[in-house]
C-alpha cells in the first residue's frame, strides 16, 4: 500500500454532531457514534461520512453526514463542516500503525510551514466512509485530515 500526504479542498459538510470533554477512549468514541447514527436512521436522514474530531485540550466530537433537512434534538446537533484546504493522508491501520501516519503528517506539516507553503494547521478529524467498526472497507480507507491556512 502506498501511503502519501496531499493538500486538497475538502468539501463542506452538513453533520449531526455530539461534543464532551474527557479522556480519550475508543469505546466512548464508538458509543457516541453509534448514538448519533441511530438518532439519525429515527429521523430519517441518509448518512455519509463519519468524522471524528479532536483537540489536544480533552475535547472531542463525533460528526456524521446527513442528507435532508431537519433539526437537531437534545445534545445531538447539526452543523455545517466549512469546505476548506487540508492535508490529508489515507492509510489503512491494519498495514500502517496510526502512529506513523499522524507523526508523518505533523513531521510533514512542520516541513511545510518552514518553506512557507502554509501558514498554520488546526485540528486534526479521521474521516471514514461509513462505520468503521462494522465496516472493514471504511476502515481500510482511513483518512485523516488537518486544516491548512
Amino acid at each position: 500500500m502506498t501511503v502519501d500526504f496531499e493538500f486538497k479542498r475538502a468539501p463542506a459538510w452538513k453533520v449531526a454532531t455530539f461534543a464532551w470533554k474527557g479522556p480519550w477512549k475508543d469505546a466512548r468514541i464508538r458509543t457516541e457514534f453509534e448514538k448519533v447514527a441511530k438518532w439519525a436512521r429515527g429521523k430519517g436522514f441518509k448518512t455519509g461520512k463519519w468524522i471524528f474530531i479532536g483537540s489536544g485540550e480533552r475535547r472531542f466530537r463525533v460528526a456524521i453526514e446527513i442528507k435532508g433537512k431537519g433539526r437537531g434534538e437534545g445534545s445531538i446537533h447539526l452543523r455545517t463542516i466549512p469546505a476548506s484546504r487540508v492535508a490529508s493522508i489515507v492509510f489503512d491501520p491494519d498495514e500502517v500503525s496510526p502512529r506513523v501516519a499522524y507523526h508523518g503528517m505533523t513531521d510533514w506539516l512542520r516541513w511545510r510551514r518552514k518553506y512557507k507553503e502554509i501558514r498554520g494547521t488546526g485540528m486534526y478529524r479521521e474521516v471514514y466512509n461509513g462505520n468503521p467498526w462494522t465496516d472493514a472497507k471504511a476502515s481500510a480507507h482511513t483518512e485523516v485530515q488537518v486544516v491548512v491556512r
